[in-house]
């Protein structure tokens, strides 16, 4: 096996996240840039062969094992003597010559978010992972801080690198799914169907609760499951779960909405804001976490614990056309600034101040900085 940069491709086997989105779009944002002539190589479990096939970059199936199991055991014994990359929270502890991406601090600042398991499982490995690796990645300065300030990692050990969001562009719309809804231009605001508590999807069922907001559609994209039981009689009849989506879908229904609510009340980064923004759809957030960071000026912001706080940003925009204009056109603009080839030749940039001393990745780095 010649790969010099080996990428943790776990997140191949598994139903796409934002944090396995990162993985995916970063990777082949590195083949893009020549990384695959540089010796980069995706490393997955058997089970992750179908969407290997979206890769770019060269891809082994690596085996015994799948899940954590393969993670923590056979991908570092295949991997020995090369650089091991993991772009998604976890890596596999016994890996020393590892650079490891962790997003945020939730697991460790909002518990209650994640089941007990999978919570103590995270709690236990990330800080033995920031010890053994060689180098730790996030995606905002915020995250950085906090991962500093519980001391997870030292602030000398720890890069940013922001994500990028011209995926949202990749896949022409589908707007068939508005049809399906039953969703006309700007009558509805997109949300997710997250029950994680600092997703804080309660504030905006009780804001379209409100019988101001009435003539107003809450679409909530993401598994409806979860969110059924959850929130329970709180899904009034202008709740609209619209299930798992694809991308064209999700394309579709930001192009056409009044804006993307996100109350958050904390983020690693926050990418549904940045691709709403991306396609011109506003966003209204909470001034929390890194949103402030990474959504910058061109979103709108509300208290993540006021509900007329939210109803007062959202019928602002549904009654000032040319707050509506000004808002959409400033968040293409800020949001065209953040692509995955800037994001991966960052990326780069850092795995070459922690290469071998062979020398590994020149042939990328010189093609990052072309």
């Amino acid at each position: 096996m010649s790969a010099r940069l080996v990428i943790n491709g776990k997140f191949l086997s598994v139903p796409m996240t934002g944090v396995h989105r990162v993985a995916h779009e970063l990777a082949n944002a590195i083949a893009d840039l020549g990384g695959g002539e540089g010796g980069a190589e995706v490393w997955h479990p058997h089970d992750g062969a179908e969407r290997a096939r979206a890769m770019r970059l060269p891809c082994r199936a690596i085996g015994p094992m799948r899940g954590v199991p393969w993670e923590q055991l056979s991908l570092p014994v295949a991997a020995r003597g090369r650089l091991l990359l993991n772009l998604c929270n976890i890596a596999p502890v016994a890996a020393t010559n590892a650079v490891t991406m962790i997003h945020d601090a939730q697991i460790h600042t909002t518990p209650d978010s994640y089941r007990p398991a999978f919570a103590a499982w995270y709690r236990l490995v990330q800080p033995q992972i920031a010890r053994r690796h060689r180098h730790i990645l996030t995606v905002s300065e915020f995250s950085k801080q906090q991962l500093v300030e519980l001391g997870i990692a030292p602030a000398d050990r720890v890069s940013v690198v922001y994500n990028g969001v011209d995926h949202i562009l990749a896949t022409p719309a589908q707007p068939a799914i508005l049809d399906r809804l039953g969703l006309a231009r700007k009558s509805y605001v997109v949300a997710l169907a997250s029950t994680q508590k600092h997703k804080n999807i309660r504030l905006l069922l009780r804001a379209f609760a409100d019988p101001s907001m009435r003539h107003l559609k809450l679409v909530l994209i993401g598994d409806d499951g979860p969110a059924r039981e959850a929130f329970g009689a709180m899904l009034r009849d202008n709740v609209v779960l619209a299930g798992r989506v694809d991308d064209g879908e999700l394309r579709a229904l930001y192009e056409t909405a009044l804006c993307l609510a996100f109350p958050s009340t904390t983020e690693g980064f926050g990418l549904p804001p940045l691709e709403a923004m991306r396609v011109g759809c506003p966003a209204v957030v909470a001034p929390c976490g890194s949103l402030p960071e990474v959504c910058g000026e061109a979103a709108l912001y509300a208290d993540p614990g006021s509900t007329a706080a939210w109803i007062a940003a959202i019928l602002a925009l549904a009654d000032d056309e040319q707050l509506w204009l000004a808002r959409s056109g400033a968040g293409r603009v800020h949001a065209g600034h953040f692509t995955w080839r800037r994001a991966a030749q960052r990326l780069l940039a850092v795995l070459d101040g922690v290469r071998s001393p062979d020398r590994a990745f020149p042939s990328l780095i010189e093609r990052a900085a072309a």
